[in-house]
Formats: structure tokens, C-alpha cells, sequence
């Protein structure tokens, strides 16, 4: 069919891929930091002029890079708000990321709708500080002039898209995308615009929801550009993964998302159900501890890096000579234990050397992440195959530990910017799909990453030894955090 390009817009850098659009071979690349912001918008880093989106798209796609492409798709960062007037200018900054400031909005919001469960049975997730809605509600008390001169709610996928086709009259947005604004609901397919003047006050204009292999539409120079998504799904559809697949994110915090076909709705909030970029649903689980409590270990022990820990950890034994960390470092959100603190478990005499130490906190890390996977499994999503990412999942301790503590085939592919691949592969599919050449049903089959496969085989059963010795200690510790 051709080359096509994705492009993914980070919080902090656009970088853009040329694929072969059969393949998925990636050809040519390009790289930009976003330009460094100033302190209009009242300094607030949060606080975004999405021009900057524009200038390192330009920059990265310099040098002719993007010479011979047919189709475009576009990647970016989601919860970016990006509310326009009825001329379609930008009527304050874009509000990216988990802004502090909404935290108390997203309360607000929680109590004007009657709670976690009526959120959830309504949009398939509970407000927080990043979702576009509470960030409305916000503007409305903080900024209500700036609120009641809104005519047009985008984020930045949906910006992009439409400054990409000239600023058309209509303005498009995806499954996806429109998934994470908290007045979408993926269980219906459709918009709530109640919960929009809800928040705000009264009622705007959104952007159209087309399909996954839809094309938004074709710049005056035949540049077909698809329907973009957020980068959460984007990740998801360049790694290739479908039914069975489930990615574990290793941040500071960590996440756990798989593919499953219909939306769940969870009245207690822990699982997000968001849209993927193929027309399946992708349940979210995150935990506020992940990398944050093996990088503490590593102070507590006065190591230098994550890779001594590791090291340190690999001296020791599976179960860590019954030492058991509950990583709630932060409070914890799955399970919902928002004010508590971490506890370790299982001190005695002889447990008390540092890689046993080191190795519980690996161990707690991945037991953590293993109750939210299942989180998962208990609403019927079928796990058997585990992607890892993050810096963390190359260290040693993770990659021994990791698949017989989740109980599936663990797969850690090379690092690369999967969201533009996926972004890249949406375009080949609206490309395909538009000159009869692919079925709209079915994207297009690319190779899939580089990675390194890693089986449980006889470990599993001391993995599931050493998880069953952490549930033991989380039920004492906290009993009943996953009943209610």
C-alpha cells in the first residue's frame, strides 16, 4: 500500500515514524522536544499552549521526512482539555495531565452525582484530577468566564488531528480518546452531555466519535489522516496485543490493562473501562506503587540504582526468608486504601540481611501488580499472556520473579515508541480501508516487536507460593480491601 507515518505528542516530545504500510517496518524517524513554556498561564506547568504541539510536530517531520507518506495517524497525550470559542481560538491554555488543582472538583463531582458507583455506572470509570471532566468543573469555579466563553471541548489528539486538516467545520475524535473524558461512556458508544453541563454549566459542542479504521479526513494536499487516539491505546495497538494479552506498565505508579470485548462496569472504581483503537474495550487497573517502592528500597539500603537492588535481590531466595513488603508507599488504589502506609512483614533473625530485603520489595512490587491483574481476572478477562514495560522490566529481578508471580507467559519487547507505531498502524489501516484493500473490520496484521518471551514452567509453583504468603499478610494487615 504505500508508507505511512504515526506521529505520538508526549507531554514533552513529538516523535514521528514512516512504516511500511504492509509490514509495519518502521523506515525513518524524527524526534522534538516540545519548546520550553514560559510562564504565561499563570506559570503553571500544567498550563499548556498547544501551539508548542504544532512547533515540535513541524520540527520532528523536518528534513523531508515525512516525503512520500499517504496517511498520517496521530498519537497524544490523554486528559489534555483543550477548550476553544465559537471561532475556534483556544480560550485559556490546555490543562494536561493529574492537575492538583481539580482534586477538589473531582470530589465535588463525586458527591453532586451521588458517588464512586453512580460514576462509574454511568462513564465505566470514577472522576480524578487528570479526566477532562473535572477538569471542567474546575474552570467553572475558577475561571467561570473563561468557562461560559467555551463553545468546543478537544483533547489534544482531536486538536491535532483538526489543525493537521486546516481547521475543517466538522471535528472528529475516537473510541478511544473520547473514553478517558469522563463524559463518554464506552458500555453505550455514546457522549453524556449532561455530565458536561454537569461540570461546566452548560452545554458545548463535541467532537464526532468515528471509527477505528475511519479517516478523519484528507488535507488539500491528499494526506489521508485517520482518527487518532490517545496514547494509552495507541501502546496498546502498536504492541500488536488482542484477546488473552494483558500490558503491565512499570512507572512510578503501575498500571495493568488487557483487551476484552465488551465494557466492564466496576461499582467499586479500581478498573477504568476505557475503548482500545480496534472497536474492543480495555479495562484499567492502576496502583499508586510500582517503581516508587523498589527506588526507596534502594535508598533505605544505600544503593545507587535500581540495577544494584537487582543485583542485591538475585542473592537471595523466592519468598525472601518470609519477608513481605505491602508496597502502599503512597496509600494504595488497588485495593482503595488511600490513607495507609506501607507495612513489612515477617521479621525475624534470620531474614533480617539486605537482599532479603531488596528481594521483597521486587516481590511486593509484582504481587501488588498481580492483584490487579486479578482485579481483571475475577470480571472474567482472560490473561495468559503478560506484556512488561518500562526501564524496570529489564532488570533481572523482575524478569525471574515476574512470571510465575502473574501465572502466564511473561513477553518483554525492546523498547521503541509503540504509540507511534500504533499510531502508524491506524493510519496504514484507514489508508487500506479507504482504497478497498482492508477489511474496516479487521487492521492490518503487522510484525510485532522484538522481545524476549519468559515462561513460568516449574516455578510456577513456588511463584504462587510466594503470592499466596503476601495475600496472607494484605488480609491480615487490611482484611476485606478487595470486598468492598
Amino acid at each position: 500500500m504505500g508508507i505511512v507515518a504515526g506521529l505520538d505528542s508526549a507531554p514533552d516530545f513529538t516523535r514521528i515514524v514512516v512504516c511500511d504500510a504492509d509490514t509495519g517496518a518502521v523506515l525513518r524517524q524524527g524526534y522534538a522536544q516540545h519548546p520550553v513554556q514560559g510562564a504565561d498561564g499563570g506559570g503553571r506547568p500544567s498550563d499548556v499552549d498547544p501551539q508548542a504541539w504544532l512547533l515540535s510536530l513541524g520540527e520532528a517531520a523536518g528534513g523531508g521526512l515525512l516525503e512520500g507518506v499517504q496517511a498520517i495517524g496521530v498519537s497524544a497525550q490523554q486528559n489534555a482539555l483543550v477548550p476553544l470559542d465559537s471561532q475556534g481560538n483556544t480560550v485559556r491554555p490546555a490543562m494536561t495531565g493529574g492537575d492538583k488543582r481539580a482534586q477538589v472538583a473531582a470530589a465535588d463531582l463525586l458527591d453532586v452525582l451521588g458517588g464512586r458507583e453512580a460514576w462509574a455506572q454511568a462513564v465505566g470509570s470514577v472522576p480524578g484530577a487528570a479526566q477532562p471532566v473535572t477538569k471542567l468543573r474546575w474552570m467553572a469555579r475558577s475561571e467561570p468566564e473563561n468557562a461560559a466563553r467555551t463553545a468546543v471541548l478537544l483533547q489534544a489528539h482531536d486538536w491535532l488531528v483538526w489543525q493537521l486538516l486546516g481547521r475543517p467545520v466538522r471535528r472528529t475524535t475516537d473510541r478511544g480518546g473520547a473514553s478517558g473524558t469522563g463524559y463518554w461512556a464506552a458500555a453505550t458508544g455514546g457522549y453524556r452531555p449532561d455530565l458536561v453541563e454537569l461540570a461546566l454549566g452548560h452545554q458545548v459542542m463535541l467532537p464526532e466519535v468515528i471509527g477505528p479504521a475511519d479517516a478523519a479526513g484528507t488535507t488539500p494536499e491528499g494526506l489521508l489522516i485517520s482518527a487518532g487516539t490517545g496514547e494509552t491505546m495507541a501502546a496498546a495497538f502498536g504492541l500488536g496485543i488482542g484477546l488473552g494479552d494483558a500490558v503491565v506498565s512499570l512507572g512510578a505508579s503501575g498500571s495493568v490493562m488487557a483487551v476484552h470485548p465488551e465494557a466492564l462496569v466496576d461499582p467499586s472504581g479500581m478498573i477504568t473501562s476505557l475503548a482500545d483503537a480496534t472497536g474492543m474495550h480495555l479495562p484499567v487497573v492502576t496502583t499508586l506503587n510500582a517503581v516508587r517502592a523498589l527506588r526507596g528500597t534502594a535508598e533505605l539500603l544505600g544503593l545507587p540504582d535500581l540495577e544494584s537492588l537487582s543485583d542485591l535481590a538475585m542473592k537471595s531466595t523466592p519468598g525472601s526468608h518470609g519477608l513481605v513488603l505491602l508496597p502502599y508507599l503512597e496509600g494504595e488504589r488497588t485495593p482503595n486504601l488511600p490513607h495507609t502506609a506501607g507495612t513489612l512483614a515477617g521479621l525475624r533473625r534470620e531474614s533480617m540481611k539486605a537482599e532479603h530485603l531488596a528481594r521483597a520489595a521486587f516481590e511486593g512490587m509484582l504481587c501488588a501488580l498481580a492483584d490487579a491483574l486479578d482485579v481483571l481476572r475475577g470480571r472474567g478477562v482472560d490473561v495468559r499472556r503478560v506484556f512488561l514495560l518500562g526501564p524496570a522490566a529489564e532488570l533481572p529481578a523482575v524478569q525471574s520473579a515476574a512470571p510465575a508471580l502473574f501465572g502466564a507467559q511473561v513477553v518483554v519487547p525492546q523498547p521503541a515508541d509503540y504509540a507511534a507505531i500504533g499510531a502508524a498502524r491506524q493510519a496504514a489501516w484507514a489508508l487500506g480501508a479507504s482504497q478497498g484493500a482492508l477489511d474496516p473490520r479487521t487492521p492490518p496484521i503487522w510484525q510485532g516487536p522484538v522481545a524476549q518471551v519468559l515462561d513460568p514452567g516449574d516455578e510456577l509453583a513456588v511463584g504462587q507460593a510466594v503470592r499466596q504468603q503476601y495475600v496472607s499478610v494484605r488480609e491480615q494487615t487490611h482484611p476485606g480491601a478487595f470486598r468492598g
